[in-house]
């Protein structure tokens, strides 16, 4: 039996090493970055269907066994976010095709997008907590290379600070390994969280809630929590539209996956000092992220505030720990990768046509471009979790866990973030899609409609989401299920 768990890293890794040799030519490297990314979608639903009908996957990518050799693990969770990264890598480089420019095409954009999706699908699919770091490392050495290609000012001048936010987490998270490795001698992560429950007895020792309080640190600030987001949105600001895209849709979010499996694995306690830091900071995320989405007037800046406030409800769902809570958690993550694509997607178009991203200075693109129109208008709806649109099941799942948990304050700031995100980017379409139309001096030269496919599809496939949840759910609440029980996950890397 075919075993397709290394498949989804691997078609990636192949691809952006042939693209480094096609550089003189951009429409053989549309042709091969389209074909490999459309491959690899297959491949990833091929491997959820894998996950769902034979349990978790596993493959030792040497002659030793877990816990001794480096293993790959691919349990729901893990599976579903390859796909849906998959499906967004294969959106993004459709719309680069006309909305990148040949400049940034002939200098190694598509290979560097392939290595950044190879430590994105890396990161979510290892079970070894070096190699979650070594992955960590190929997906920011590629983003490294994206966020500078171009070479504009501000891409130069927050360039600087995005590396130099990364190095400092990079350093954080080798000493955070080393630590952790010279409490339970072991780098698996199944493993570990044997070790650790060995150790802790009743109640964790002091030593473990610090090397969480570590690793919550070094995640924090790959996933921007606060106050860990500051580098953010400057950073996401800078690169072209898909770009922006990759990153908002991603790159959080393998932050945010590594606080979920490390958390739910070995350093959650019912009531402990993690869980409930990881809460206060999740309420103060959907916070901060309310107000900067609110305060501004910029498009790409409101959905980048956006990001934040969804980070801030997924570590909630995730710090309450129950059924409710934590299916709604990764119901909200995949929803929110696929329609922050979509958005970010959006805004670019809708930048490249006005020629500004200032929306006092945009207005009536519903008269030329309604096709843009109410698909924003869907994205927006969506985002905000309007039934029955795919933002609706996960935030009305993770407020009942917290509900059912009596954490009823961290409940209601997240059953209110929707009005605040709703205001927020309705805000763009009242003022920049609906209003007085106005005369924009490029608008006759962007190729609108070939635009145009990659944020539609993702609304779709959202829409889909949202409405099929009943088709979806068995396969989330699979997901969960290996977070609540962990043994599952531990019995089947460990052969137990």
């Amino acid at each position: 039996m075919i075993n397709f768990l290394i498949l989804p890293i691997l078609v990636p890794l192949i691809t952006a090493v042939i693209l480094i040799f096609l550089n003189k030519s951009v429409i053989a490297q549309r042709w091969v970055a389209g074909l490999s990314a459309f491959a690899t979608v297959i491949l990833s639903a091929l491997l959820v269907n894998q996950v769902k009908n034979d349990g978790i996957q596993t493959l030792n990518l040497s002659n030793w066994d877990a816990p001794f050799g480096i293993t790959l693990v691919s349990d729901m969770l893990s599976s579903l976010l390859v796909l849906t990264t998959s499906i967004v890598a294969f959106a993004c480089i459709i719309y680069s095709f006309k909305g990148i420019g040949e400049d940034r095409e002939k200098y190694h954009f598509y290979a560097a997008l392939q290595f950044l999706i190879v430590g994105v699908n890396g990161a979510f699919t290892t079970g070894d907590i070096f190699n979650l770091f070594v992955f960590f490392e190929v997906m920011l050495m590629s983003s490294y290379a994206l966020i500078l290609l171009g070479g504009t000012k501000i891409q130069l001048r927050e360039s600087i600070k995005y590396i130099l936010v990364n190095v400092i987490s990079s350093g954080l998270f080798v000493i955070a390994v080393g630590y952790l490795y010279s409490v339970v001698g072991t780098l698996n992560m199944a493993h570990i969280a044997e070790r650790v429950s060995e150790i802790s007895g009743v109640s964790q020792p002091g030593v473990i809630t610090i090397i969480g309080i570590i690793f919550l640190i070094v995640f924090g600030l790959k996933g921007a929590i606060f106050p860990l987001y500051f580098w953010l949105p400057g950073s996401y600001y800078a690169p072209p539209a898909p770009v922006m895209a990759i990153f908002g849709a991603l790159l959080t979010k393998v932050g945010v996956y590594s606080i979920i499996r490390t958390y739910s694995l070995f350093f959650y306690e019912e009531g402990g000092y993690v869980q409930q830091v990881i809460m206060i900071l999740a309420i103060l995320t959907i916070i901060t992220g309310i107000i900067g989405a609110l305060a501004y007037w910029d498009v790409k800046k409101i959905i980048i505030y956006n990001i934040i406030v969804a980070v801030g409800i997924i570590l909630f769902g995730v710090s309450t720990m129950n059924e409710n809570a934590l299916t709604g958690s990764i119901f909200y993550l995949i929803h929110d990768m696929i329609i922050k694509a979509g958005l970010f997607l959006l805004v670019g178009l809708m930048a490249t046509i006005t020629g500004t991203n200032n929306l006092k200075q945009m207005g009536g693109l519903i008269k030329n471009y309604p096709g843009f129109s109410w698909t924003f208008f869907l994205a927006a709806l969506a985002l905000a979790g309007i039934p029955p649109l795919s933002g609706f099941v996960g935030k009305v799942l993770i407020v009942q866990g917290g509900f059912s948990s009596e954490h009823f304050i961290g409940a209601a700031i997240v059953l209110a973030s929707s009005l605040f995100v709703l205001i927020s980017i309705m805000k763009i379409f009242i003022n920049g899609i609906w209003g007085e139309p106005k005369t924009f001096a490029n608008e006759k030269t962007v190729p609108y409609k070939q635009l145009l496919i990659a944020p539609v599809i993702l609304v779709i496939l959202s829409i889909c989401y949202g409405v099929g949840a009943d088709f979806v759910y068995p396969y989330i609440s699979q997901a969960a299920e290996s977070l609540i029980n962990t043994n599952l996950y531990i019995d089947a890397v460990l052969k137990e």
